[in-house]
């Protein structure tokens, strides 16, 4: 993909990341011998970038590849194909001397607030451990700091000395957020850090992560489901499905016209903050392919589809399933999504692309 501000790698802002034409495949091992049958395209084809105190959302259906995007770019999973660019400095190219380096500029807020914190260590050693390893503070001069962070981070000084078991899931988000912060970085991946959390909880994280980025310049890559703390926490907005991404736009123009029939749905689904106000539902009907049968060769797929193997709804049942909802209801079927081409600018609308043939 070119580098002209008219292709999805380009954001509005000098972009501090770029990922180009990422792929990252699992392979499938059967048999005795453990052959390699094929593989899992987790993440196929994936260009986008994050501008200069931007946040990027990534949104779509759990198993589309969400999360294995983040991963891969911090190196946390290993790449098949394609380039991760941070701050004009191959990732990928980059020795373990100096990802150890890109590790103080790059750092991660996990899903779960309590699989992601040791229980067998205190807050103060799980905070701190970071910066001993990149040797930024030691003894007092790494308490203070600790304690700096759990203060921004609305905790208390003294909750160092306690372990994670002590603390409520919103709290022990804080703490993976003061751990994320403790290297100074400029760019995080927040993985779904509020899916887990009430609702009140929800908006005080997200208000602190909004805080933290104006005071210290963040950048951040925000992979979530709710469509609505996307909207409200996001800058532009990447959806995602079956490993590409299909629309790719600002906040304001994705809302307010979703063109990908998927992007569509998705937003169909959004509870109507007004009682009375009338909203399309849009429906996606049958299963989601399974991705070892789905990323085979075209003529293999489809064959598999002409042969009913794709677990797809029948005709028959699509029409019964239409007689049962309301009429004011649209579907779509997943069959209908399985082309997934390049992304292409929208007309008349800088910075907007969708997955279409031209």
């Amino acid at each position: 993909m070119s580098d002209t501000p008219n292709t999805p790698a380009q954001s509005h802002t000098s972009p501090i990341l770029e990922v180009k034409n990422l792929k990252t495949y699992f392979p499938v091992k059967r048999g005795l011998l453990r052959k390699h049958v094929g593989n899992v395209k987790a993440v196929d084809d994936v260009s986008f970038s994050v501008g200069q105190q931007e946040t990027l959302g990534l949104v779509g259906e759990s198993g589309c590849g969400k999360s294995t995007v983040g991963r891969t770019i911090l190196r946390l999973i290993p790449h098949t194909s394609g380039s991760v660019t941070f701050q004009d400095q191959d990732v990928f190219a980059a020795s373990s001397s100096e990802m150890k380096a890109y590790r103080r500029q790059m750092q991660m807020i996990f899903q779960d607030p309590v699989g992601s914190l040791n229980p067998r260590m205190t807050i103060r050693r799980i905070i701190g451990e970071p910066m001993q390893v990149h040797r930024i503070a030691t003894g007092s001069e790494l308490d203070d700091r600790i304690a700096t962070l759990l203060t921004k981070c609305g905790m208390l000084p003294e909750h160092m000395y306690r372990y994670p078991h002590e603390f409520s899931g919103g709290q022990r988000q804080r703490i993976g957020i003061a751990r994320a912060l403790a290297l100074n970085p400029k760019f995080i991946v927040c993985d779904e850090p509020v899916s887990a959390l009430d609702v009140s909880v929800q908006s005080q994280i997200l208000n602190l992560l909004q805080d933290l980025q104006e005071e210290f310049g963040l950048s951040y890559l925000f992979i979530a489901h709710n469509l609505a703390v996307v909207e409200h926490f996001c800058d532009r907005i990447a959806v995602m499905y079956l490993g590409r991404i299909v629309e790719l736009a600002d906040r304001e123009t994705l809302y307010r016209n979703p063109i990908h029939p998927y992007t569509k749905a998705l937003l169909s689904a959004a509870p109507n903050p007004t009682p009375r106000g009338k909203k399309q539902r849009i429906m996606l009907l049958g299963d989601v392919p399974s991705p070892i049968s789905f990323f085979k060769d075209e003529e293999k797929l489809a064959a598999e589809i002409t042969a009913g193997t794709v677990n797809e709804m029948t005709e028959e049942e699509r029409a019964e399933a239409a007689a049962e909802l309301d009429t004011s209801v649209a579907t779509i079927t997943r069959k209908s999504l399985l082309d997934r081409p390049p992304l292409v600018p929208v007309e008349n609308e800088p910075g907007h692309f969708v997955s279409k043939h031209v």
